[in-house]
């Protein structure tokens, strides 16, 4: 038999979907800035709850 193919497991899988509505400026400019700062949207997202998150 061989060995399982594919993507690993992930240590902390993303399982839980959300769905935010933005205007198409505010979109343009978060994809603007994703792609100066080489990330994806969902990263900035992401980075932008967790900051959120630490403040007191």
């Amino acid at each position: 038999m061989s060995p399982r193919t594919g993507r690993p497991k992930s240590d902390n899988p993303k399982d839980v979907r959300f769905s935010i509505r933005l205007d198409n400026d505010t979109f343009s400019r978060l994809q603007q800035r994703c792609e100066k700062e080489s990330i994806t949207v969902a990263q900035a997202i992401r980075q932008a709850i967790c900051q959120f998150l630490e403040q007191k």
